[in-house]
């Protein structure tokens, strides 16, 4: 028996008390028997208590609060209706087995049949049906505040992994990078200075914007990734090589915000910027029947692809969860690393 259980026995021998005084109280205002009315009240009070302690534990048990309004409703009010027959008629036993010992004495003209039975039960049942709704209401209650708690606990999680991922692209050593490229520029190539600080600034809002969107076409991330690379190309002048396959009818195709631009910067970071002399950086993007395929390649080995961006790689895989039939694949494809994506559509 756990700590709650106890806790909840102690609780509920508050109403079966204050349902046993109410009975006494009314048998005296009446002039009844006093004897009768304390085995009527101790005997009902108990076998309510038995009765609600064992309908929550049944209840808890089998999950009845995680079914439909329809199912719990039924279940509630079976048990109530059974509940209350048993109860009236341990409640009978007692009374008569007291009679027979002689403990109490039942009236002369006191009867017993079918017809009492029915008015006993339905009497029982009303008191159950007033404990039910009062347990089950704050049940539900508290069930829906936890199963917020839990939603908010998950939206916190999955928000602060997409902060750290939006940190991870706009990671100190890019922007470090890019501002050093213009600083060298500004004399030198004043009009590629502020292109640069163009492309820049078009990567920092489109990162701060679509963080807050669920989904984006095809062009929209081609032209921040396209941003990106000219960025990069300033810091990596020949070594880095762009080789672009984008079929036209797949432009509007949706994909969750940021993930290819993630991709490409994977690509560079652990692919082209590990490889002497660079290489070829290959983006490709087709309509796979009803789903958008993403294919993007580097030199190196795979390795070096999931070293030190778990953030990302997490992030993405996180973010494709929320994507039924979506799929993520990273391997090694001879000399080359190759990301492969598809998204339905």
């Amino acid at each position: 028996m756990t700590r709650a259980d106890v806790r909840f026995a102690l609780l509920n021998l508050i109403p079966a008390v204050l349902y046993g005084g109410f009975i006494v109280m009314s048998f005296t205002m009446m002039g009844g028997p006093t004897a009768g009315a304390w085995w009527l009240a101790c005997s009902l009070g108990a076998g309510l208590w038995v009765a609600t302690g064992i309908l929550r534990t049944v209840a808890l048990r089998r999950n009845w609060f995680t079914l439909g309004a329809g199912a719990l409703l039924a279940r509630l009010t079976a048990s109530v209706v059974i509940g209350a027959f048993v109860v009236q008629f341990a409640v009978r036993a007692v009374i008569e087995t007291a009679d027979m010992l002689g403990l109490y004495h039942l009236a002369p003209n006191d009867t017993y049949g079918v017809r009492e039975a029915v008015v006993y039960a339905v009497q029982v049942a009303l008191i159950l049906w007033l404990w039910v709704a009062a347990w089950a209401g704050w049940h539900l209650l508290r069930h829906r505040r936890q199963s917020e708690m839990a939603r908010l606990r998950v939206e916190s999680q999955r928000n602060a992994l997409e902060l750290d991922a939006l940190r991870a692209r706009l990671n100190p050593h890019f922007v470090f990078n890019a501002l050093n490229n213009v600083r060298a520029l500004i004399n030198e190539e004043p009009g590629r200075a502020r292109e640069v600080v163009t492309r820049l600034s078009n990567i920092l809002r489109h990162a701060l914007e679509h963080s807050q969107r669920e989904s984006a076409s095809l062009g929209e991330e081609l032209a921040v990734v396209e941003d990106y690379l000219a960025v990069e190309a300033v810091h990596y002048e020949e070594r880095l090589q762009v080789h672009r396959d984008i079929a036209r009818d797949a432009l509007d195709a949706q994909l969750p915000p940021m993930l290819l631009q993630l991709l490409v910067e994977n690509a560079i970071k652990h692919g082209i910027a590990r490889t002497p002399g660079g290489g070829e950086l290959g983006v490709s993007a087709w309509r796979n029947g009803s789903r958008l395929a993403v294919e993007v390649s580097n030199p190196g080995r795979m390795e070096d692809s999931t070293r030190g961006h778990g953030v990302g790689l997490a992030y993405l895989r996180a973010r494709l969860a929320r994507e039924p039939g979506s799929h993520f694949e990273l391997r090694q494809n001879g000399p080359r690393v190759l990301a492969r994506l598809e998204i339905p559509q």
